[in-house]
């Protein structure tokens, strides 16, 4: 059966250019039902908008975000934008943060404090939109963006951790939003990393998922700030932990995906960038039998009867937690000492220490 090729969408930040180009279009007294924006790779797209209202010198536009067919938190969020007419001259554009977008409060950010959180590169697609729409003249405008419900979706991301207070963040590098993409995950790591750096930390945890995090945020309770959720991106969030001047970093996760890092430490696969090596199961997935015989060949020959049979690597795990320590350790130890070995060859320049975590989200070995 031939697979349906995956819809793309738009990101907020585009949605935001779309709809403050519908609003201004209706300061003109054109109010469209569509409108027509340039993109930064330069080809244009129209947009849908779903409601515009003018009411002397203010206009409100709104555009519903598609995100076409990536699992996308923000799918289906109105992006509202109301422009204000301040006056005919000087060409100024205010941005401003309304219901549901946040405010930027730390440093690190493509956006200093105090600002509303609207990356570049959709402040640029706004004004470029509104510029279109002016044909040359030189209001100068006040352009709020709104989303409403976005304080609430927010709590679900990272912007509380990032500093972005009250609201999402109007994002997008280039106006598309790829199904199932990794260009956001990546995103979200630079600027955990560009975060923890701005605020002075010399060390950070890189963690293969929340469960292993929390765990870590439980036992050590280091700054917020210095927790970078790097999902399966093990060489690209390593590489750009040493880029940022990091000296010290921890790995935290559970056991298959440490394993897996120690079963490639040797002769890491090359990948191209920006993904590098990643632990994502569509790239091999490590099986019980692969993980007893790595065992082996790190010198564990008699952990288990001849006859035990495994499926899975965390099986694997959940019968040497049933070991005594003075047998389940050294074994943790080697592993974690491949992974260093793995963290040294992606970025000799840092002091690696690596967390296992059980699948009760506790801490059973730090090296």
């Amino acid at each position: 059966m031939k697979r349906r090729k995956l819809r793309t969408g738009y990101t907020t930040g585009a949605c935001a250019a779309a709809a403050a180009k519908a609003a201004v279009l209706a300061l003109l007294g054109e109010p469209p039902s569509q409108v027509e924006i340039p993109f930064p790779d330069g080809k244009r797209r129209s947009l849908p908008v779903k409601d515009v209202r003018r009411e002397n010198d203010t206009a409100r536009a709104s555009v519903i975000k598609d995100a076409g067919d990536d699992p996308d938190i923000t799918n289906g969020v109105e992006v509202v934008v109301e422009v204000q007419k301040m006056r005919e001259e000087g060409g100024e554009i205010h941005l401003l943060a309304g219901e549901g977008v946040g405010r930027v409060t730390k440093p690190g950010l493509p956006i200093p404090p105090g600002e509303p959180a609207i990356n570049p590169v959709p402040r640029e697609m706004i004004r470029r939109a509104v510029s279109e729409a002016l044909s040359g003249r030189r209001w100068s405008l006040a352009i709020t963006v709104s989303v409403p419900g976005g304080e609430e979706l927010s709590r679900k991301t990272l912007n509380p951790r990032l500093g972005i207070v009250g609201g999402l963040s109007i994002l997008g590098t280039t106006g598309i939003v790829k199904p199932l993409s990794s260009e956001a995950w990546l995103a979200t790591i630079e600027a955990s990393l560009s975060v923890a750096r701005a605020v002075g930390l010399s060390e950070v945890v890189l963690s293969f998922g929340r469960t292993s995090e929390m765990a870590h945020e439980r036992h050590y309770g280091l700054a917020e700030e210095a927790y970078v959720l790097m999902g399966d991106f093990v060489e690209f969030a390593l590489r750009r932990t040493q880029a940022f001047g990091f000296r010290r970093v921890w790995l935290c996760g559970q056991w298959a995906k440490l394993l897996k890092c120690a079963a490639v430490a040797e002769n890491p696969p090359r990948v191209p960038e920006p993904y590098g090596f990643t632990t994502h199961v569509r790239h091999g997935v490590l099986r019980g039998k692969e993980a007893v015989d790595l065992l082996r060949t790190l010198g564990f020959n008699d952990l288990f009867p001849e006859t035990s049979s495994f499926h899975t690597a965390r099986e694997v795990f959940l019968a040497l937690e049933k070991l005594p320590p003075e047998i389940r350790t050294p074994v943790f130890r080697k592993v974690a000492e491949r992974v260093k070995q793995l963290v040294r060859g992606f970025a000799p320049g840092l002091s690696p220490r690596i967390v296992l975590v059980n699948y009760r989200r506790e801490i059973v070995f730090e090296d």
